[in-house]
């Protein structure tokens, strides 16, 4: 049975609350905690970046894991560090992944997460004693004083895909929609995004409401024939949004508690890119209080430009046995909260660009650190914990 072995996210040990970053930016914090959904964001200080915070969360969901049985490591970013090197690369040796192992690295906006969670799903048909690990890892950055300043946030989710599935086994139908538009997007010579906030909720909406219409023909399911649905999470409002717009075209009965345990972790962890949709399957399984064995979860992935795709999976039974809820809870309550200045010390860092040598401060990374460049080489290492 193909589909998730193993599941786990990890994400910075700084945060900023909500509350003090709408006190300094002269806003009610009610646009934040209720007109978003928000109430944390993760912010990575100058020794975190993509590389370790995938490391760390694959580290996390390869426990338990024979590593020698890893054919392909497909690692998804909008965050990418280099041009030509997949980010995989650096994982890899970090975790000492088998040598003939493929790694492979995916970017479209905040689809290429479902991208690899596809690819892996069509390499296991092939390699069936095979597992595949996919790591989605982000960084979302909008400019401080910006309209996207408080739908930031840093993570990666790391699952491991198999034909010996524990968590959710995925199903073949899937509605797929893909279209040029320029509601996001960052060119090489930016560090931030450009974005058109209304348009890209626009056409979220209208690329949910062809991904359906796809796999409803697929399929023939119902809304109805679906207990849960775990949406792409740039915020949490905009999920909310979608679950209603769904629900009206699909005929069906709207219920918050079909997404609002999907939403947990999200509201104190801020936008992921690529990682948010499977830290909403990470909160749904581990914070919901119903045994959710064998029932359907629908899920919607949208990366901005856009590609976007519609699909649906089943829980198993005895999948509670296989979370990490309670290292995510530990993840997400050790974590330390900044000042304004703080916050906006770690936003401002970044390392030279002409290859010079520099060597990083520590801070409170988990498993690895960006320990600095050298010679246009970017150098990591193992922390003590």
């Amino acid at each position: 049975m193909k589909g998730i072995e193993r599941l786990s996210f990890y994400t910075s040990r700084y945060y900023i609350d909500l509350k003090t970053l709408a006190a300094a930016r002269g806003i009610d914090p009610d646009k934040y905690l209720v007109g978003l959904g928000q109430e944390k964001m993760s912010v990575a200080p100058p020794d975190e970046d993509v590389v370790t915070l995938a490391a760390t969360s694959a580290k996390q969901a390869l426990e338990g894991i024979n590593r020698e049985d890893i054919g392909m490591l497909l690692v998804a970013t909008e965050s990418g560090i280099d041009q030509s090197k997949a980010l995989g690369i650096w994982v890899h040796h970090l975790l000492g992944l088998p040598k003939n192992a493929r790694v492979v690295e995916l970017k479209q906006a905040c689809y290429a997460g479902c991208a690899g969670l596809q690819l892996g799903l069509s390499y296991l048909e092939t390699h069936p004693n095979k597992k595949v690990l996919v790591i989605a890892t982000d960084i979302a950055r909008y400019g401080l004083n910006s309209p996207g300043e408080p739908t930031q946030g840093c993570a990666a989710a790391s699952f491991i895909l198999s034909t010996s599935a524990k968590l959710v086994a995925f199903e073949k139908e899937h509605g797929i929609f893909t279209s040029h538009v320029m509601d996001f997007w960052r060119p090489n010579y930016s560090e931030t995004a450009f974005v058109d906030g209304k348009f890209s909720t626009k056409i979220y909406l209208e690329a949910l409401e062809e991904c359906w219409n796809s796999y409803k023909e697929a399929s023939n399911r119902t809304f109805a024939d679906h207990a849960k649905f775990c949406y792409h999470l740039p915020f949490v409002r905009m999920a909310l949004k979608a679950h209603e717009r769904l629900a009206k075209l699909a005929e069906g009965e709207f219920d918050i508690a079909q997404v609002s345990d999907s939403f947990t972790y999200s509201r104190s962890v801020g936008n992921s890119y690529t990682a948010s949709l499977f830290i909403g399957l990470a909160s749904l399984l581990e914070t919901s209080q119903e045994d959710l064995a064998n029932k359907r979860i629908g899920f919607f992935s949208y990366g901005s430009g856009c590609v976007a795709e519609f699909f649906s999976g089943c829980v198993l039974p005895g999948y509670k046995a296989h979370l990490k809820a309670d290292l995510h809870a530990q993840i997400l309550h050790d974590r330390q909260a900044l000042s304004l200045a703080e916050y906006e010390e770690f936003f401002n860092f970044r390392l030279p660009e002409d290859g010079s040598t520099f060597f990083c401060s520590p801070y409170n990374t988990k498993a690895f650190r960006l320990r600095g460049i050298d010679k246009h080489e970017r150098l990591y290492e193992p922390t003590c914990c």
